[in-house]
């Protein structure tokens, strides 16, 4: 289903997949100048169930806004979308797949007591974050009491009562009998991991140092990043405690899709192995992402490509890296196959390209601290159109495939058209301020780089709308400075590249 090509009747159109949580998948076909709400017509004509105004579509974690293009979310042919109804949800147990990684079930352990009121969270430094239960109605002012920042990158939780809540930023999730606060950040593997343990273990998801009042959490979901559709060994996976320097091994209550759950859990550093076999190294299955950035500053265009497991520890320190090198995310849908640790894939394109230091990648783990393996991909003359393909040298199976567009790449401007961050900002102030969106986001990496600080960031969430709430971090930015609104600028075109790109279009 993943080879289905671009629609032969309109070279505008092209084909893309909708997953609901039942399994079933629609192939519905597109333009990116359709809306979201009429993206929700198409699915109804095809299924009268599918009502528009009582499903959800999510895209790369997101929820989709009905009044937005697909082009906003960066959709692209014979991607998968994924969408929730209230009849699905009504059904569901409170277990996170793949559609609900953003997802936080508010109220209950079980759909038998969830909430009949979920509210949405977010706050500052703050975690997007989502709540569902049976009722679709949500409070969309922030939550001054969810997630705020200590010590960057330390994120704290204050939650308001029993439920399950979810970050949707590193995956963790926690189920509560009352109201409490946990604070928690990422740890780096290779620092506590031995030697001699990494021999036995492999990660398999991030790790994180939690804290929190004893005996209030019921049970903890761990991020993986191993797939367990294709018949793993389950009995492999271990959950790692780290204290007072040494290393002990619990089995998961249960494991599920993205997930280990740890029931009664004692926290210290945590995080899941998977015990290595010589045998099935090669043959353990992983969800993996393909990240493409161009350099902005680079000659014509020159681009990064990173082969990593799903892991937003990774995902997170790659997109910190690489803004710092004056770059802008190429959105592109992840590989179509689980990939295997220890095997190599070779990156190739349909047109002439240089790709260095040479075309094959390794697929391995590295901590978020480490310099993660990318190869750098020349176009000295971009055609309209450039395809790019990823295959296992072991058999030469496509795993990956992508076009590469003329409207995905930002062009270099003539020295004398250059806007800076500030002269940017001031020009498209007003557009700015209608059409900025990941706003939580966006303060995330403002307080990360030091350009603000928690009373700013509480002062820009406090406001009521949208509107005034950008509104009010450009009038903060231009106060603070040439620097602080250059930062902001660079922080935009990695987030909403689409956005900053037709805006640049119109100057």
């Amino acid at each position: 289903m993943a080879e289905q090509q671009r629609a032969d009747d309109s070279p505008d159109e092209f084909y893309i997949f909708i997953r609901t949580l039942s399994g079933k998948i629609l192939t519905v076909r597109v333009s990116l100048d359709d809306s979201v709400r009429e993206l929700k017509v198409k699915l109804n004509a095809q299924d009268s169930s599918l009502t528009p105004d009582r499903i959800r579509l999510i895209y790369r974690y997101s929820q989709l806004q009905d009044d937005l293009p697909l082009r906003h979310y960066g959709i692209t042919p014979n991607c998968f979308l994924h969408l929730i109804s209230r009849r699905e949800l009504s059904r569901a147990e409170p277990a996170l797949t793949t559609a609900g990684k953003l997802l936080l079930y508010k109220g209950g352990s079980s759909r038998s007591d969830a909430g009949d009121n979920p509210r949405l969270f977010q706050g500052p430094h703050r975690v997007p974050v989502r709540a569902v239960g049976r009722s679709w109605s949500t409070f969309q002012k922030p939550c001054p009491t969810w997630h705020e920042p200590v010590v960057p990158p330390t994120c704290r939780a204050h939650l308001p009562g029993r439920g399950i809540f979810q970050c949707s930023i590193t995956g963790l999730s926690f189920e509560v009998k009352s109201a409490v606060t946990i604070t928690y950040r990422y740890a780096t593997w290779t620092r506590h991991l031995s030697e001699a343990d990494q021999e036995t273990w492999m990660p398999a998801g991030p790790l994180f140092r939690i804290e929190v009042q004893p005996g209030v959490v019921r049970a903890v979901h761990l991020p993986h990043f191993i797939c367990l559709a294709e018949g793993v060994n389950t009995s492999l996976c271990s959950v790692a405690h780290f204290k007072s320097g040494k290393m002990t091994l619990e089995r998961p209550t249960r494991l599920i899709a993205f997930s280990a759950v740890l029931e009664n859990p004692s926290f210290s550093l945590l995080g899941v192995l998977w015990r290595r076999l010589r045998s099935t190294l090669n043959s353990l299955p992983m969800h993996s992402l393909v990240l493409i950035f161009q350099q902005l500053s680079a000659a014509s265009t020159t681009l990064h490509l990173y082969l990593i497991p799903d892991d937003n520890s990774v995902k997170q320190a790659i997109e910190k890296q690489e803004m710092n090198w004056n770059s802008k995310l190429i959105p592109k849908p992840s590989p179509f196959n689980p990939l295997f640790f220890g095997c190599v894939y070779k990156v190739t394109s349909t047109n002439f390209v240089v790709i260095m230091p040479e075309a094959h990648l390794p697929f391995c783990y590295k901590s978020p601290k480490e310099q993660q393996l990318f190869v750098e991909i020349y176009i000295r003359e971009m055609a309209e159109e450039i395809g790019l393909l990823m295959t296992d040298i072991r058999n030469g199976t496509v795993v990956w495939r992508a076009s590469l567009r003329s409207g995905d790449i930002s062009l270099p401007a003539p020295v004398s058209k250059t806007f800076s961050g500030a002269a940017f900002m001031k020009k498209h102030k007003t557009e700015l301020c209608s059409r900025m969106r990941q706003l939580s986001t966006i303060l995330l990496h403002l307080r990360d780089a030091n350009v603000i600080n928690s009373d700013e960031e509480e002062e820009v969430q406090g406001q009521d709308t949208s509107h005034r709430r950008s509104r009010v971090l450009l009038e903060l930015a231009e106060k603070k400075g040439l620097e602080a609104q250059e930062q902001l600028y660079q922080i935009l075109r990695m987030k909403d590249p689409y956005l900053i790109a037709d805006l640049e279009k119109s100057s």
